[in-house]
């Protein structure tokens, strides 16, 4: 497999990390289209691949080219594309917000690819949602979920209005769980607790909790329940967070998130 990716930003370099540890390419046959010097200098000393400020010739001879720059050069970054892919090749957009239209007509290319990861890929932890347009053959599915499966977990759907949803769940999910973690440790140190404390205490929790939830297969109100003793502790902490709306104000949000997803699309 050859890969190229256009933009050397952090999760191209969780991807390509991926992509090597999975031994599903080798560094000969990666190439990075990357405008910063100091960038290709970076990933070329630490991964051995090929860095280059042109996007062109990086994209050149790639099975398979991933799009990994910021939304607002994204126009520029097809522009240069444009009419240069062959039909052998396929492109991988990770750039939120940009629609299989927009990826297809913008590249004058059919084999198009759109993902939205999220910031665990760069632990190997993601969780990927993908679509593709019927232009991408089977051999082609298959890599692209390989390369997906290097970096954590990844469901692949055929309807593209799922995109916006992973948007506001998956993709903007760590952060509302940093928030809370960021909470949880703030209330150890409010209660007493050493910070370092609060912060090792706080994180095996929330880790211990998702994973299970995971290995159990159990509904979290289930588990939820087995925490929670008549007249205790948890009990008179679940009412405050359902005082506060807490449950709600998580639904609220992501919707909220999901809602801006599609307004960005439309822009």
């Amino acid at each position: 497999m050859k890969v190229a990716f256009i933009g050397g930003g952090k999760m191209a370099e969780a991807i390509l990390h991926g992509v090597l540890s999975g031994k599903l390419a080798a560094p000969k046959d990666i190439s990075v289209g990357e405008p910063i010097a100091e960038r290709r200098e970076y990933l070329s000393s630490k991964f051995g691949v090929t860095a280059d400020a042109d996007n062109l010739k990086t994209a050149q001879q790639a099975d398979l080219v991933v799009l990994a720059v910021k939304p607002q050069d994204l126009g520029s970054v097809m522009g240069q594309l444009k009419g240069h892919l062959d039909s052998q090749q396929a492109a991988l957009s990770i750039v939120a917000g940009a629609k299989m239209d927009t990826l297809t007509k913008g590249l004058g290319h059919q084999a198009v690819v759109r993902v939205m990861p999220n910031s665990p890929a760069q632990i190997g932890e993601g969780m990927s949602l993908w679509t593709c347009s019927e232009g991408v053959e089977d051999s082609k599915r298959e890599m692209v979920k390989a390369v997906l499966g290097a970096i954590g977990q990844e469901i692949y759907v055929s309807d593209e209005k799922y995109m916006d949803m992973a948007t506001a769940l998956s993709a903007s999910g760590p952060a509302y769980v940093f928030l809370f973690i960021e909470a949880l440790i703030d209330a150890g140190v409010y209660v007493g607790m050493p910070r370092d404390m609060a912060r090792t205490l706080a994180l095996q929790t929330v880790f211990g909790s998702a994973k299970l939830v995971m290995d159990s297969g159990m509904h979290p109100a289930e588990l939820k329940d087995m925490v929670v003793s008549p007249g205790g502790t948890t009990a008179e902490a679940l009412r405050v967070l359902e005082d506060r709306g807490v449950p709600a104000a998580i639904i609220s949000a992501v919707d909220a998130a999901y809602r801006k997803s599609v307004q960005l699309g439309q822009e």
